[in-house]
């Protein structure tokens, strides 16, 4: 009877605060646009500046409106309490062994960046080596990739502040710990790689000036040789396409440093690679895999043949050995079989490749050329990463988590296949209470598609359980198992947490990304439109009782399916999401992404963008699911505009009862680095707007 009266009591409190809600004015112009006999109104364009003294002054107005909203919520403090105590649980990377020490990383619970740490042998006293807290006063710079030199003598860093994509390098000597001046800027997309301790080669845009704004700068992308010790104005150009100012380029060198390695890409799909024989003082790259219809990536070579993860002729890929001087003889080293081989790595001489089967991680370990081994034999239905390492190694670490499960490290003898326990993780979070279970429905063209279902065991299948149906669909991103203690605090409080396999992502292969890209992205939102269905169908849930979430391609997604079945949830939660599909390409890295998307600028493919695109498909008068929309100041990804004008459009058109909100982040990007504190909070509005939302009591 208290549970009932104290839900009564929330519901109307939720009715008077709703009422209450007085959105903010957007101001609206008559900018109008003609995509090809087609005229596009687009009133709020003006948002899309978001350093002008108007659009600043509109995000104070909107969070304002948003915040007062949240903080009075009545529980919303105790979902913070309560996420904090969970989120307070250390959390340790797998070892890597670089020269006489063990590196890894630590987050003791509520530190805003982990640390990396360093021990002499498995056993040793640990020592900080590089601590990213102190990088920055409010622990939003943020530590990207890391490379040792080949003797381990230095290493270097990339640092991103508050979110964004650009990203400096850094140099460390690894005795001393002490900083060095070597300092590289401009940085994007980019790892770094030693050519042993003399220099590395890494990828930049070039320098703003007056003329080439940094909101310009994703242009003549090269790759540049830094030498130590000396200034990044002297560092060596290795390549640059002029003639194709869009194309991205990254860098990598063969384990003995032989073979330089250079991959093209135009876009997010299909990529050239290109190949330089240092041993033999090749002159110039000669191409080793033409055009940009396939992804073929080099593993690492054998003797003067290289080894390559390919998708050409087997969608599901494969691993073949081609000859660097005569590219068309080939061999193939691992055949293609039904299940998509994600990835390759190297360590001890072997080669480590990992499956999907399911969405679920299966890995084997090959000689180097192609005789089968062993299966590594896994805990579960999960993911696990870190299988590789040196030549030399005769052992390595590797990770395996679940969504009711956190991260489990073991140690791997690459002689005798046998793993070892080495490090459990520790939660407050009663994981054995809670299992994960995988279904498979059909979607609307008949394709039988997986979920994955979390939740306590023995949950009643009464249709009234709450859902957080989460999605991605694109890119050829696979949605694989992982623990997020965000996810159990849903779960502890009763919640399903379904993840949805959704076509265009790859796990199932190249055949199942396509069909969910270009014309076919419908699919994409037909599917997760059918979990929610299959959920409802089978006594899960109702209507009433689903939530909608997903970031980037994933908030594009909620955009999409709460805009073309607004009756079909309750709460939808697009995050960081890409709203505008007739102008995404004109913005910082957007264009990269018409490989997937297609361009309004073409005539065919605008015929399908504007089916679906999130903004434009909102109607005048319609009653919207409850909406969080968040984003970032610091997005320079999928630029906050996107998000600004979704939120202005839909406050507009929305005549329901809902609130209908926008939650702007600032000092954060589009979602790597975030600080400790800043998820904490985000989590707890996010959680909190959920439950009263659906009428929840928090437990």
């Amino acid at each position: 009877m208290k549970s009932c009266f104290l839900i009564a009591v929330n519901m109307m409190l939720m009715a008077e605060l709703t009422a209450q809600l007085q959105y903010p004015v957007t101001k609206k112009s008559d900018v109008k646009e003609n995509y090809h006999g087609v005229e596009v109104a687009d009133p709020f364009r003006w948002l899309e500046d978001d350093n002008s003294a108007e659009t600043k002054a509109w995000v104070i107005e909107q969070n304002k409106v948003t915040f007062n909203y949240l903080q009075t919520i009545p529980f919303r403090n105790k979902v913070k309490e309560r996420l904090s105590e969970m989120w307070n649980y250390p959390r340790i990377g797998s070892p890597s062994k670089e020269g006489n020490w063990y590196y890894f990383s630590k987050n003791d619970g509520l530190q805003n960046q982990s640390i990396l740490y360093r021990q002499m042998g498995l056993t040793g006293a640990a020592e900080v080596f590089l601590d990213p807290n102190k990088l920055s006063a409010d622990g939003t710079a943020a530590l990207g990739g890391t490379s040792f030199s080949k003797s381990s003598r230095y290493f270097a860093y990339l640092v991103a502040q508050s979110g964004s994509d650009w990203q400096e390098i850094y140099v460390m000597d690894v005795a001393t710990k002490k900083l060095l001046a070597d300092k590289i800027q401009w940085v994007k997309f980019s790892a770094v790689t030693w050519k042993g301790d003399d220099g590395f080669y890494y990828s930049r845009y070039p320098a703003p000036d007056d003329k080439n704004k940094l909101s310009k700068q994703n242009q003549f992308h090269a790759v540049y040789y830094h030498k130590m010790g000396t200034a990044q104005e002297q560092d060596e150009l290795v390549f640059e396409d002029k003639a194709h100012p869009l194309r991205n380029v990254g860098a990598g060198l063969t384990e003995d440093n032989r073979f330089l390695i250079l991959s093209t890409s135009e876009g997010t799909s299909g990529n050239e690679v290109w190949v330089k024989d240092l041993q033999q003082k090749q002159k110039e790259f000669s191409l080793l895999v033409p055009g940009f219809k396939t992804e073929p990536s080099v593993i690492e070579n054998v003797a003067d043949k290289l080894l390559v993860h390919t998708n050409d002729g087997a969608p599901n890929y494969k691993v073949i050995l081609i000859d660097p001087k005569n590219p068309k003889v080939q061999q193939i080293v691992i055949p293609e079989r039904q299940e998509v081989l994600q990835n390759v790595n190297t360590g001890g001489g072997y080669l480590f490749c990992s499956y999907l089967k399911d969405a679920s991680t299966k890995v084997f370990q090959y000689t180097m050329d192609g005789k089968l081994v062993r299966e590594i034999k896994l805990p579960g239905i999960g993911s696990a990463g870190g299988f590789g390492g040196k030549k030399e190694d005769k052992e390595f670490f590797y990770t395996y988590s679940s969504y009711n499960s956190p991260a489990t490290i073991y140690r791997y003898n690459i002689a005798t296949g046998s793993s070892v326990l080495f490090r459990k993780t520790e939660t407050k979070f009663k994981n054995e209470e809670y299992e994960t279970k995988q279904v498979f429905f059909t979607s609307k063209d008949g394709t039988k598609v997986p979920m994955f279902l979390t939740a306590k065991k023995g949950i009643k299948l009464d249709g009234n359980n709450p859902v957080l149906l989460y999605g991605y669909g694109g890119f050829n991103i696979p949605q694989t198992p992982g623990f997020s203690i965000s996810n159990a605090f849903w779960m502890e409080q009763g919640g399903i947490y379904a993840v949805v396999n959704l076509r265009g992502g790859n796990e199932y292969g190249e055949a199942w990304h396509k069909a969910g890209m270009l014309e076919n992205k419908q699919h994409v939102f037909d599917d997760f439109i059918g979990a929610a269905e299959y959920l409802i169908a089978n006594n899960y849930t109702n209507k009433n009782k689903i939530a909608i979430r997903g970031g980037s391609n994933g908030g594009l997604l909620v955009g999409a399916c709460m805009t073309q079945r607004p009756d079909l949830f309750k709460v939808a939660l697009p995050a960081v999401g890409v709203m505008d599909m007739l102008r995404y390409h004109l913005f910082t890295i957007g264009w990269a992404w018409a490989v997937e998307y297609g361009r309004s600028d073409n005539a065919e493919q605008f015929k399908y963008l504007i089916q679906y695109s999130p903004l434009h498909n909102l109607k005048d008068g319609t009653s919207y699911p409850a909406t969080l929309v968040t984003t970032a100041d610091h997005d320079d990804r999928v630029v906050p505009a996107h998000s600004f004008k979704f939120a202005a459009r839909l406050q507009e058109a929305h005549k329901g009862s809902n609130p209908v909100l926008i939650r702007i982040e600032t000092k954060a990007g589009h979602g790597a680095g975030k600080p400790t504190s800043k998820q904490i909070e985000e989590a707890a509005d996010i959680w909190s707007f959920v439950m009263y939302n659906m009428g929840m009591e928090l437990k």
